[in-house]
Protein backbone atom coordinates (compact mmCIF):
# COMPACT_ATOMS: atom_id res chain seq x y z
CA UNK A 1 0.00 0.00 0.00
CA UNK A 2 0.79 4.02 0.21
CA UNK A 3 -0.37 6.02 2.26
CA UNK A 4 -0.71 9.65 0.52
CA UNK A 5 -0.50 12.26 2.97
CA UNK A 6 -0.48 15.75 2.24
CA UNK A 7 0.77 19.18 3.86
CA UNK A 8 -3.02 21.05 3.15
CA UNK A 9 -1.22 24.77 2.92
CA UNK A 10 1.27 24.10 0.31
CA UNK A 11 -1.58 22.22 -1.46
CA UNK A 12 -3.97 24.75 -1.46
CA UNK A 13 -1.37 27.42 -2.84
CA UNK A 14 -2.20 25.91 -6.21
CA UNK A 15 -5.88 24.96 -5.68
CA UNK A 16 -7.06 28.27 -3.93
CA UNK A 17 -11.12 27.84 -5.80
CA UNK A 18 -11.59 24.22 -3.71
CA UNK A 19 -13.61 25.26 -0.65
CA UNK A 20 -11.57 23.10 2.12
CA UNK A 21 -8.56 25.97 1.08
CA UNK A 22 -10.83 28.99 1.33
CA UNK A 23 -11.86 27.95 4.21
CA UNK A 24 -8.54 27.32 5.80
CA UNK A 25 -7.17 29.44 9.28
CA UNK A 26 -4.60 29.04 10.53
CA UNK A 27 -6.09 27.47 13.88
CA UNK A 28 -7.73 24.32 12.17
CA UNK A 29 -6.21 21.11 12.61
CA UNK A 30 -4.82 20.88 8.97
CA UNK A 31 -2.87 23.79 9.34
CA UNK A 32 -0.21 21.81 11.49
CA UNK A 33 -0.80 18.24 10.48
CA UNK A 34 -0.62 16.22 8.14
CA UNK A 35 -3.85 15.71 6.23
CA UNK A 36 -5.17 12.46 4.33
CA UNK A 37 -5.07 12.48 0.40
CA UNK A 38 -5.40 8.50 0.02
CA UNK A 39 -4.35 4.69 0.80
CA UNK A 40 -3.51 3.20 -2.16
CA UNK A 41 -3.52 -0.84 -3.05
CA UNK A 42 -0.49 -1.77 -4.66
CA UNK A 43 0.29 -2.03 -7.76
CA UNK A 44 -1.35 1.65 -9.07
CA UNK A 45 -3.35 -0.23 -11.90
CA UNK A 46 -5.45 -1.70 -8.86
CA UNK A 47 -8.34 0.44 -9.25
CA UNK A 48 -12.36 0.64 -9.30
CA UNK A 49 -12.72 -3.07 -8.02
CA UNK A 50 -16.28 -3.90 -8.56
CA UNK A 51 -17.29 -0.27 -9.50
CA UNK A 52 -19.81 0.14 -12.40
CA UNK A 53 -19.19 1.48 -15.44
CA UNK A 54 -21.34 4.78 -14.36
CA UNK A 55 -19.58 5.34 -11.16
CA UNK A 56 -16.17 4.92 -12.57
CA UNK A 57 -16.78 7.61 -15.73
CA UNK A 58 -18.37 9.89 -13.21
CA UNK A 59 -14.97 9.58 -11.07
CA UNK A 60 -12.88 10.33 -14.29
CA UNK A 61 -15.07 13.31 -15.65
CA UNK A 62 -14.19 14.61 -12.00
CA UNK A 63 -18.34 14.61 -11.16
CA UNK A 64 -17.50 13.57 -7.52
CA UNK A 65 -20.18 14.53 -5.25
CA UNK A 66 -22.49 12.31 -7.56
CA UNK A 67 -20.26 9.20 -6.66
CA UNK A 68 -21.87 6.59 -4.03
CA UNK A 69 -20.57 5.90 -0.79
CA UNK A 70 -22.38 4.30 2.27
CA UNK A 71 -23.31 6.63 5.07
CA UNK A 72 -20.17 6.71 7.84
CA UNK A 73 -21.10 6.46 11.45
CA UNK A 74 -20.82 9.94 12.56
CA UNK A 75 -17.48 9.70 15.09
CA UNK A 76 -15.91 8.47 12.10
CA UNK A 77 -17.12 11.06 9.61
CA UNK A 78 -16.46 13.81 12.10
CA UNK A 79 -12.64 12.24 12.45
CA UNK A 80 -12.74 11.80 8.40
CA UNK A 81 -13.86 15.65 7.95
CA UNK A 82 -11.10 17.18 10.51
CA UNK A 83 -8.07 15.05 8.99
CA UNK A 84 -9.42 15.09 5.36
CA UNK A 85 -10.70 18.41 4.64
CA UNK A 86 -10.99 17.32 1.20
CA UNK A 87 -14.01 16.12 2.22
CA UNK A 88 -15.24 19.54 1.32
CA UNK A 89 -14.97 18.75 -2.37
CA UNK A 90 -15.94 15.30 -1.91
CA UNK A 91 -12.25 13.83 -2.14
CA UNK A 92 -13.73 11.03 0.30
CA UNK A 93 -15.92 9.88 -2.78
CA UNK A 94 -13.11 9.90 -5.07
CA UNK A 95 -10.88 8.19 -3.24
CA UNK A 96 -13.13 5.23 -1.93
CA UNK A 97 -14.90 3.97 -5.29
CA UNK A 98 -10.93 4.58 -6.98
CA UNK A 99 -8.41 2.98 -4.36
CA UNK A 100 -11.57 1.83 -0.99
CA UNK A 101 -13.58 -0.37 -3.18
CA UNK A 102 -9.93 -2.50 -4.02
CA UNK A 103 -8.81 -2.60 0.40
CA UNK A 104 -12.24 -3.57 1.87
CA UNK A 105 -15.86 -3.95 0.83
CA UNK A 106 -16.83 -1.73 2.99
CA UNK A 107 -16.13 2.38 2.99
CA UNK A 108 -16.13 2.21 6.95
CA UNK A 109 -13.00 -0.28 7.54
CA UNK A 110 -11.18 1.43 4.59
CA UNK A 111 -11.41 5.22 6.68
CA UNK A 112 -10.81 3.59 9.90
CA UNK A 113 -8.08 2.09 8.55
CA UNK A 114 -6.97 5.18 6.98
CA UNK A 115 -7.39 7.35 9.84
CA UNK A 116 -5.67 4.92 12.20
CA UNK A 117 -2.39 5.58 10.23
CA UNK A 118 -2.43 9.27 9.87
CA UNK A 119 -2.73 9.13 13.84
CA UNK A 120 -0.16 7.72 13.83
CA UNK A 121 1.94 9.65 12.01
CA UNK A 122 0.55 12.78 13.27
CA UNK A 123 1.14 12.02 16.65
CA UNK A 124 5.05 11.34 15.48
CA UNK A 125 8.25 13.08 16.29
CA UNK A 126 7.57 13.70 12.20
CA UNK A 127 4.73 15.93 12.87
CA UNK A 128 6.59 17.93 15.09
CA UNK A 129 9.06 18.45 13.07
CA UNK A 130 7.27 20.07 9.89
CA UNK A 131 4.94 22.19 12.76
CA UNK A 132 8.11 23.62 13.91
CA UNK A 133 9.72 23.82 10.77
CA UNK A 134 6.84 26.02 8.98
CA UNK A 135 8.01 28.76 7.32
CA UNK A 136 11.47 27.23 6.45
CA UNK A 137 13.09 24.76 4.46
CA UNK A 138 13.28 20.77 4.80
CA UNK A 139 15.62 18.44 3.07
CA UNK A 140 14.96 14.89 2.29
CA UNK A 141 17.22 13.84 4.27
CA UNK A 142 15.87 15.52 7.53
CA UNK A 143 12.20 13.99 7.06
CA UNK A 144 13.78 10.45 6.32
CA UNK A 145 15.86 11.23 9.23
CA UNK A 146 12.94 11.83 11.38
CA UNK A 147 10.87 8.78 10.00
CA UNK A 148 13.78 6.66 11.43
CA UNK A 149 13.02 8.55 14.72
CA UNK A 150 10.06 8.01 14.67
CA UNK A 151 9.37 4.15 13.44
CA UNK A 152 13.08 2.66 13.60
CA UNK A 153 16.17 2.31 11.22
CA UNK A 154 15.16 2.49 7.68
CA UNK A 155 11.94 3.64 7.66
CA UNK A 156 13.15 6.93 6.21
CA UNK A 157 13.87 4.52 2.95
CA UNK A 158 10.13 4.19 2.35
CA UNK A 159 9.08 7.89 1.99
CA UNK A 160 8.87 9.68 -0.93
CA UNK A 161 8.86 13.41 -1.13
CA UNK A 162 6.64 15.45 -3.89
CA UNK A 163 7.40 19.10 -4.26
CA UNK A 164 5.62 21.95 -6.29
CA UNK A 165 7.18 25.19 -7.40
CA UNK A 166 4.94 28.21 -6.30
CA UNK A 167 5.95 31.55 -7.87
CA UNK A 168 9.95 31.80 -6.61
CA UNK A 169 9.49 29.03 -3.64
CA UNK A 170 9.65 25.17 -3.83
CA UNK A 171 6.63 23.86 -1.23
CA UNK A 172 6.91 20.41 0.13
CA UNK A 173 3.35 19.46 -1.03
CA UNK A 174 2.63 15.67 -0.14
CA UNK A 175 4.67 12.72 1.61
CA UNK A 176 3.61 9.07 0.22
CA UNK A 177 4.48 6.15 2.79
CA UNK A 178 5.11 2.68 1.18
CA UNK A 179 3.12 0.17 3.86
CA UNK A 180 2.75 -3.98 3.69
CA UNK A 181 1.14 -6.00 6.07
CA UNK A 182 -2.33 -5.98 7.94
CA UNK A 183 -3.58 -2.87 9.32
CA UNK A 184 -6.04 -2.54 12.13
CA UNK A 185 -7.12 0.39 14.10
CA UNK A 186 -4.13 0.12 16.32
CA UNK A 187 -1.40 -0.64 13.36
CA UNK A 188 2.02 -1.68 14.79
CA UNK A 189 3.17 1.01 11.83
CA UNK A 190 6.96 0.24 12.06
CA UNK A 191 6.16 -3.09 11.05
CA UNK A 192 4.23 -2.21 8.13
CA UNK A 193 6.67 0.72 7.19
CA UNK A 194 9.83 -1.93 7.08
CA UNK A 195 8.08 -4.41 5.14
CA UNK A 196 7.64 -2.05 2.41
CA UNK A 197 10.12 -2.00 -0.37
CA UNK A 198 12.49 1.01 -1.06
CA UNK A 199 11.45 4.21 -2.34
CA UNK A 200 13.42 6.76 -4.35
CA UNK A 201 13.48 10.09 -2.34
CA UNK A 202 11.94 12.65 -4.82
CA UNK A 203 12.16 15.84 -4.17
CA UNK A 204 15.78 16.93 -2.58
CA UNK A 205 13.43 19.75 0.12
CA UNK A 206 11.24 22.94 -0.03
CA UNK A 207 9.83 24.88 1.92
CA UNK A 208 7.22 23.90 4.67
CA UNK A 209 3.91 25.90 3.65
CA UNK A 210 1.87 28.11 5.94
CA UNK A 211 -1.94 28.05 6.06
CA UNK A 212 -3.05 31.23 3.92
CA UNK A 213 -2.19 32.67 0.47
CA UNK A 214 1.56 33.55 -0.03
Amino acid sequence: MVLAMSWQPAFCENARRKRECRTQTAERYDATHFALHGLWPQPGSNVYCGVSAEQEQLDKSGKWRRLEIARLPQDLWDRLRRTMPGTQSSLHRHEWVKHGTCYSRDAETYYAHSLALMDAVNASSLRDLFASSIGTRLSNRQIRSAFDTAFGDGAGDRVRVACRRDGNRQLIVELTLGLKGRVTNAPDMAMLIQNAPKTDPGCPGGIIDRAGFQ
